[in-house]
């Protein structure tokens, strides 16, 4: 099983990265983008000025705005945001190449279905096989080929061996698990948890605090995996507890800074006015409160952050609340 052509399918900054790699594990890539400016940018001067505006692409990049030019790939990577994703495969499915492996690659769970990626993916183009990439990863370091480890999730073995010899590229190395669900697990909710670890960092509390708030959030992760059905073992690995280190631990994180902000005393919409790019953790939240509410799991710390997004609490009692739980052992 081999594959040649990659397509590329939204070109935020994380589908611009993905297309860099893929030029570097020697395939010929198409990207698709939505967005005319950015088409025009990256034909005109070879830089998504939108998304990835320091990064100088590889001229073997192919983009377009139209999907019907992914139709003789044989490998596509699905990089919209998760919210929507449905849309957007939707859209792509009169063009999917027959067999084509679809490898989703944003985290989220979808609002109003509470459905994980993969859930989406075989409604929208049933049949296709299913791969998830997920793990620690700023867009901007991996495009420049900086080191980065990943997880390839994906049910079948032997495919996954042969997406896993794919896409492995100088300074990008996949790691291959079988347990989709436990990687969409961890993908979705550490950008939930990247907003607390925020907002912890902009009142100062401290890096005691901001340890205790990775390590509890962690618990809540595996929780809700087993509960979704997953496998501890993969949220222990990249896909969960790496990305959430990642994510806890810098402003480069979309999501932590917008917890910064609301640390620091700005509203919701003053944080996220002018952005860009999409904080996953400020749409996923709501979802993943209703699914926890849904699955019975506890989950005080996702609770916490939906609350106040949603304009139900502020910072100080959502802190308060959860500082003033019972006391208990310390267990998953």
């Amino acid at each position: 099983m081999e594959f040649r052509k990659l397509g590329v399918i939204g070109a935020g900054a994380w589908g611009t990265a993905l297309a860099q790699v893929g030029v570097r594990a020697g395939l010929e890539v198409c990207l698709q983008a939505r967005e005319p400016e950015v088409v025009d940018s990256i034909r005109r001067s070879g830089v998504n000025a939108a998304f990835l505006p320091d990064v100088p692409l590889d001229p073997s990049i192919r983009v377009t705005p139209d999907m019907a030019d992914l139709s003789g790939c044989d490998l596509i990577l699905a990089v919209p945001p998760a919210q929507h994703m449905r849309g957007t495969l939707a859209a792509f499915a009169p063009h999917a190449p027959a067999g084509a492996p679809i490898v989703l690659c944003s985290k989220g769970i979808e609002r109003g279905s509470l459905k994980l990626m993969t859930e989406v993916l075989a409604e929208t183009v049933p049949g296709a096989p299913a791969a998830i990439l997920s793990g620690p990863s700023f867009a901007g370091e991996v495009a420049r080929g900086l080191p980065t480890a990943v997880t390839l999730a994906c049910a079948d073995p032997e495919l996954g061996e042969a997406l896993l010899n794919t896409l492995s590229a100088p300074g990008f190395r996949p790691y291959l698990a079988t347990d989709l669900i436990g990687a969409e697990a961890g993908g979705a909710l550490k950008n939930v948890l990247a907003i607390a670890c925020g907002i912890v960092e902009g009142l100062q509390l401290g890096r005691s605090a901001h340890a205790a708030l990775i390590t509890r959030g962690f618990a809540e992760m595996t929780r809700l995996c087993l509960a979704l059905g997953g496998e501890a073992e993969t949220v222990a690995g990249l896909c969960g507890l790496g990305d959430l280190v990642l994510t806890c631990s810098s402003p480069q994180s979309r999501n932590m800074s917008l917890g910064l902000a609301l640390g620091q005393g700005q509203t919701v919409e003053q944080a996220l006015a002018g952005k860009r790019s999409v904080a996953e953790g400020y749409e996923s939240a709501p979802a993943v409160r209703q699914l926890a509410a849904r699955l019975g799991v506890e989950m005080p710390i996702a609770e916490a952050v939906a609350s106040l997004l949603a304009g139900e609490t502020t910072v100080d009692a959502a802190i308060e609340a959860l500082l003033s739980r019972p006391l208990k052992a310390e267990r998953v």
